[in-house]
């Protein structure tokens, strides 16, 4: 990335305006890409689909974030976070609205399946711009011993535009159909993008001392290996996405679960979900801070890794346990429904601390390449759950769902909290003998 030759001098704390336009920009569109999932049973009705397809045109947003995001990191890393953040925001505003005016259903009309299947997927396509884009702003504009914070702040706007998408868009979606659904989201990525525009720009070559010795110090950690030929970046990588399926699996299907095995009316339905979106935003906040303090990322990465695997097991056990008879006890659905929102909560409330631990890994340098790395990674894995869902449903029910939840929080642990190289331990050795 060059720099032009002079640089504007920005105050000191518009480091957080350019941190609030990345909130923005992620809330936006988490509230298109977690919110529409939050109307899945309506989405079901108004569109006359089945399971197995709701489950693959939920996943097509999914999919398409997956393809573009690695292009949109490197383009991040060339062009810098403003110009990719508005086009990614414009674009995906258009394709919202035309997605209002020709593919919403209404009592006259249900659109064609391919109408529904491609916007989604054009939605995820554009939309995956604001993943990368925000999360180098936060590299270069703070210092080391803010990230963590940062980046979890950075972070909350995915649970944040989830709960606004599930306390909203289905009364949205019931009352004034989906083509009203649709031009909400559009405005809100419009008003997004006017804040990009605003407030984000690169930060200035000649800063403060402060500044300065950060970005001296970020360009002294970047490793001399480019992200996509780092070891160890892949591994946190794939243990990002593998982590997030069981995330997905609450997200995509939660609203379904729910409905038809816990047999929980839309208040319900609604509250749940909106608790695990507020839950996760105020966790992410507090384990951003509290890491930076610790400086335990890799501690606390594993111990949310396992606590995920008893929360999924556990809520497989309990399904098990109920059986037929949940419609019949008051005490076994409000069980079922604060074990998920509980679950939900712990497997989303890691997502700051892990994109901190792999961003530094990378260097500031190349955090746009390695974020979109990561949000390739879990994006894939955002269209694989709920597509895979349906089949485990019709196998073995939901207890073999959450079963699978818990298996991937297994796997992911050892790949998101990987041990150090062995010239790290040397290293540490070294610093040891000298010590004593």
């Amino acid at each position: 990335m060059t720099h032009p030759p002079l640089s504007p001098s920005y105050s000191p704390r518009h480091r957080w305006k350019v941190l609030a336009a990345g909130v923005a920009a992620n809330a936006a569109f988490s509230v298109a890409f977690s919110g529409i999932p939050m109307t899945a049973v309506l989405m079901r009705t108004g569109y006359q689909l089945d399971n197995a397809t709701l489950g693959l045109v939920l996943g097509l947003m999914g999919l398409g974030i997956a393809v573009s995001e690695l292009p949109w990191g490197l383009l991040t890393d060339r062009w810098g976070d403003r110009p990719v953040l508005l086009t990614g925001l414009g674009s995906t505003a258009t394709a919202l609205v035309a997605m209002a005016l020709w593919a919403a259903p209404s009592a006259q009309h249900i659109p064609g399946l391919g109408w529904l299947a491609a916007g989604l997927l054009l939605v995820g396509l554009l939309g995956g711009s604001v993943n990368g884009a925000s999360g180098r702003a936060v590299m270069t504009w703070f210092a080391a011993n803010e990230r963590g914070l940062a980046m979890s702040i950075r972070q909350t706007a995915v649970p944040l535009g989830g709960g606004i998408g599930a306390l909203v868009l289905p009364f949205v979606a019931l009352h004034f159909g989906f083509a009203a659904l649709y031009g909400l989201l559009a405005l809100l990525c419009a008003l997004s993008a006017w804040m990009s525009w605003a407030w984000v720009h690169e930060p200035p070559i000649a800063r403060d001392a402060p500044r300065t010795s950060s970005a001296a110090t970020a360009t002294a950690e970047a490793p001399k290996t480019g992200p996509l030929r780092d070891v160890r970046v892949w591994r946190i990588v794939l243990g990002i996405g593998i982590l997030c399926a069981p995330q997905f699996a609450v997200l995509s299907f939660g609203t379904v679960f729910l409905h038809d095995f816990g047999h929980a009316g839309l208040a319900t339905i609604t509250a749940t979900m909106v608790f695990t979106q507020v839950g996760a935003m105020a966790m992410r906040v507090w384990s951003g801070r509290w890491t930076d303090r610790r400086r335990n990322r890799p501690a606390y990465l594993r111990a949310c890794s396992a606590l995920s695997v008893a929360l999924f097991a556990a809520l497989a056990v309990l399904v098990m346990a109920a059986g037929p008879h949940t419609a019949d006890s008051l005490a076994l659905r409000i069980a079922l429904v604060v074990l998920l929102g509980v679950s939900g909560v712990c497997v989303s409330a890691w997502h700051g601390v892990a994109y901190t631990e792999l961003a530094t890994l990378a260097g500031a340098a190349r955090a746009g390449t390695a974020l979109g790395m990561a949000n390739t990674s879990v994006f894939l894995v955002c269209f694989v759950t709920p597509f895979s869902i349906p089949h485990l449903l019709a196998f073995q029910g939901w207890p073999m769902v959450w079963l699978a939840a818990s298996a991937c929080a297994l796997v992911a642990m050892p790949l998101l909290v990987p041990r150090p190289a062995a010239s790290d331990q040397k290293l540490a050795k070294t610093a040891l003998s000298r010590s004593t």
